[in-house]
């Protein structure tokens, strides 16, 4: 039996990571870059990164005395003649010397760990960028001195894409609950990010439309049973690529010994859960399911432990949150339409073709002209340097004859205050180029209009790229 309501109930009152401490972590963040960027860390700073379960929404909350942590990535400018471990050392040396971090912190070998009174942690790992290759991101190895290839936005945007093709945000779900049995049973061991990676390979592109996760028991059902059947075809220890970065194998800490047992216990869990699913009895149900996942599945939830605990919390300041803390927490799609569609923006005076063709706004931002990293529309950025955009037609650079011009609109306190709203169309600086500088917090937008110059007829242009300033 699907047990549902006792799946929704359990979720929300043992499993998922509470409000409370999902605002702990986004108040350390925001302080924590506030220190970095008052610092005289050397290397300059493109932006910062929410990374691991957090980012992934996979983040679930600890066993009772345990901390609940958070991945944070700073993505920084190379320094000339600085070798990995300088990176690390140097931020460990930021944190050092304040006076509210330095008794908190822990330094290993590829980020520096804050520490908060046992409740919680954070792990700050710089990342460089373009050191070789414009589009490359490494992370840096204080041990070895050696700078690692990394790919965390993209792989970021593979776990999005995997939920999606499952749908009902199922995917997610059932992978917090699978690191919840790992974290409860102790018995056997997977690092969470080749966990995640394993269960997103058993989906496939179709799956949305295939009824295989319509609800969250149905979905780990066919989840656990894919990657059983995945591990039993496969005796020995796998290679686990990272989808993303192909070169890393995710699996490389696994002993002959450590993958057996996880092996058998999945194919043991798997028996369970199917046995739980399949019974018809709502009781008989109820406790196949707490064979699975403990006592607590499908209880009255008054816990009274939790409540201790929260109490216990520090009290979080009042705050009022703008428009780019909604993002921040909720994405764009929160926002209200006055702000994705302000009314001040000019509308455009050409005569436009019957049959628009796609045009779409690409950005890089950096401070070096050769070292642009490659962002993403609503992407949190640091203000204070240059932001490159450029359009495509048809997924191609407009050919000769073709001119885009910009439309950019600014929202938000602080630029109506200075009049510095906008809404009115720019030329490109350089074909079908346009650079703009990162100044007012706010969500802003730039679109492209690409008009063809022997008629001026306008063929085509973009939805809104919305760049979020912090």
């Amino acid at each position: 039996m699907k047990q549902i309501a006792a799946f929704n109930d359990f979720m929300a009152d043992t499993v998922n990571l509470n409000d409370t401490r999902i605002d702990l972590l986004d108040n350390s963040f925001e302080a924590i870059k506030k220190v970095i960027r008052g610092s005289d860390y050397s290397p300059t700073i493109l932006s910062f990164f929410r990374h691991g379960s957090w980012a992934h929404k996979t983040i679930i909350r600890p066993v009772e005395g345990n901390p609940f942590d958070a991945d944070v990535i700073v993505f920084v400018e190379p320094e000339a003649d600085w070798q990995a471990s300088q990176y690390v050392n140097d931020l460990a040396r930021v944190f050092r010397e304040n006076p509210i971090y330095k008794d908190k912190i822990r330094v290993f070998s590829h980020c520096v760990t804050i520490e908060y009174a046992g409740e919680r942690k954070m792990d700050i790992a710089p990342c460089v960028c373009g050191r070789v290759r414009e589009d490359d991101r490494e992370v840096c190895d204080r041990n070895s001195n050696v700078f690692q290839r990394t790919e965390p936005e993209k792989y970021t945007d593979w776990l999005t894409g995997r939920n999606a093709a499952a749908g009902g945000n199922h995917v997610r779900k059932a992978t917090r609950l699978l690191k919840y049995l790992r974290d409860i049973k102790t018995n056997f061991s997977c690092p969470s990010f080749l966990l995640t990676t394993l269960l997103g390979l058993q989906i496939n592109d179709g799956d949305k439309d295939s009824g295989s996760f319509p609800d969250l028991p149905t979905a780990l059902c066919t989840i656990v049973g894919r990657l059983d059947d995945w591990l039993q075809a496969r005796p020995f220890v796998p290679v686990v690529s990272n989808p993303v970065l192909p070169s890393e194998n995710q699996a490389s800490s696994w002993t002959a010994v450590s993958y057996g047992n996880f092996r058998s216990k999945i194919n043991l869990y798997r028996g369970w859960i199917d046995q739980a699913y399949a019974e018809t009895d709502a009781e008989e149900s109820l406790k196949k399911w707490r064979k699975v996942f403990g006592d607590e599945f499908g209880t009255t939830p008054v816990r009274k432990a939790l409540v201790a605990t929260e109490a216990r919390l520090p009290a979080l300041d009042a705050v009022t949150r703008d428009e780019v803390d909604t993002v921040r927490v909720r994405g764009l799609g929160a926002l209200a339409l006055d702000i994705l569609r302000p009314n001040w923006r000019r509308t455009p005076t050409w005569v436009s073709d019957l049959i628009a063709a796609k045009v779409t706004v690409g950005a890089k931002i950096g401070k070096v002209e050769g070292r642009l990293m490659g962002v993403k529309s609503g992407m949190s950025l640091e203000p204070n340097q240059s932001i490159h955009f450029f359009s495509k037609l048809g997924g191609l650079t407009p050919p000769a004859g073709y001119r885009t011009h910009w439309r950019v609109t600014n929202t938000g306190t602080v630029a109506k205050l200075k009049g510095a709203l906008r809404g009115e169309f720019n030329d490109s600086d350089s074909p079908h180029m346009r650079k703009e500088w990162l100044e007012f917090r706010g969500v802003h937008m730039v679109e492209a209009f690409i008009v063809r110059e022997a008629d001026s007829r306008l063929v085509g242009f973009s939805e809104p790229f919305y760049v979020v300033i912090e």
